[in-house]
C-alpha cells in the first residue's frame, strides 16, 4: 500500500497517542472522523497498523532491571534456530527478542525485580534454552530513549 503524506500524519498522531478518536484526530488533521476511521481501518487491514498498546511503567510493575541478553548458538542451521525460536517464546521475563548479524546470534531483553531475580531467569530460563553456546548479560544503568516508531520515519512530512 502506498502512504500518502496524510497516511503519514495520521501514523504519527496514532504514535503520538494511540487511544486519540477518529473526531479528535479529523480536527487535528482538518478531516471528517469518516475520512479518518477509513484511512485508519486501511492502514489497520494493510498491516501498517499492526496493533495498539499500552506502554507500562516497568519500574511500577516491579520489574526496576532490565537486562540485555547476547546469546550464541551452536549452530546457524535451519532446525537450531526454529528449536531455539520455539523455546525462547516460552521465556516469561523476556520481552524481545531478535535473531541479528554479527557475533551475536541473538539479543533479548529480560526484566526482573532484582539481581537475584535475574539469576534465577539465567538459571531457569536462559540456561535451558536448545543450543546455546554462550550467554552475555549486559545491565542497563539507565535508559535513554524508547522509541516504537523512530523520528525519522516522518521526515516526508516537512
Amino acid at each position: 500500500m502506498p502512504l500518502d503524506r496524510m497516511d503519514y500524519r495520521i501514523i504519527k498522531a496514532l504514535v503520538e497517542d494511540g487511544r486519540i478518536s477518529d473526531t479528535a484526530l479529523g480536527e487535528r488533521l482538518h478531516l471528517s472522523s469518516t475520512a479518518v476511521a477509513r484511512r485508519r481501518r486501511q492502514l489497520e487491514e494493510a498491516g501498517v497498523i499492526k496493533s495498539y498498546t499500552a506502554f507500562m511503567n516497568a519500574q511500577v510493575l516491579g520489574l526496576s532491571m532490565t537486562v540485555i541478553v547476547h546469546i550464541e548458538l551452536t549452530s546457524q542451521a535451519e532446525q537450531v534456530l526454529m528449536d531455539f525460536e520455539e523455546a525462547v517464546l516460552g521465556c516469561p521475563s523476556m520481552s524481545f527478542c531478535s535473531f541479528v548479524s554479527g557475533e551475536t546470534d541473538f539479543i533479548m531483553m529480560v526484566h526482573v525485580p532484582t539481581f537475584e531475580a535475574y539469576d534465577a531467569v539465567y538459571r531457569k530460563e536462559l540456561s535451558t534454552l536448545p543450543h546455546v553456546a554462550r550467554i552475555r548479560s549486559s545491565f542497563v544503568m539507565r535508559q535513554v530513549a524508547a522509541r516504537l516508531v523512530p523520528p525519522a520515519a516522518f521526515d516526508r512530512l516537512d
